[in-house]
């Protein structure tokens, strides 16, 4: 009997460790490192103004934090300077990235397959960039 509740002693230990190790952290707030800029790379491809909207007001705080970020707008998302909504300004959410120094490229092809051209400020771009935002951002996000 003694060696039994020995066992069930040592067996409660053992789990009361392993599952302390395993939800470490659990339920506690994570704070950012503010010291070190984060790379952001965000892909949208959506014309929906809601999530649209939201994907750039995330850009935004992100460049107001020091960080680095850039869009790649990928099938329905090359059409969000067209976006229109009362609710949701994207116009002026994407003109505030752009004049903070956030760069937007756009897919080429999703973009012809619309009869859309570029602009300067969102340029015609390839999978060869979107390969390359992957690449280069430590974060990336989709919407």
């Amino acid at each position: 009997m003694k060696k039994l509740a020995l066992l069930f002693f040592v067996l409660l230990f053992a789990t009361a460790s392993i599952y302390s190790q395993i939800n470490a952290g659990c339920g506690e707030s994570v704070e950012p490192q503010k010291n070190k800029a984060l790379k952001i790379g965000i892909v949208i491809s959506t014309n929906d103004a809601e999530t649209a909207w939201n994907a750039l007001r995330l850009a935004n705080y992100s460049l107001a934090e020091n960080d680095t970020v850039s869009i790649f707008l990928l099938g329905k998302g090359v059409e969000l300077s067209s976006i229109s909504s009362k609710d949701f300004d994207i116009t002026s959410e994407l003109n505030d990235f752009i004049d903070k120094g956030g760069s937007v490229l756009a897919c080429g092809t999703c973009m012809r397959s619309r009869n859309m051209d570029g602009s300067k400020t969102c340029p015609i771009s390839s999978m060869s960039d979107l390969y390359n935002l992957i690449r280069a951002n430590e974060k990336v996000l989709t919407f």
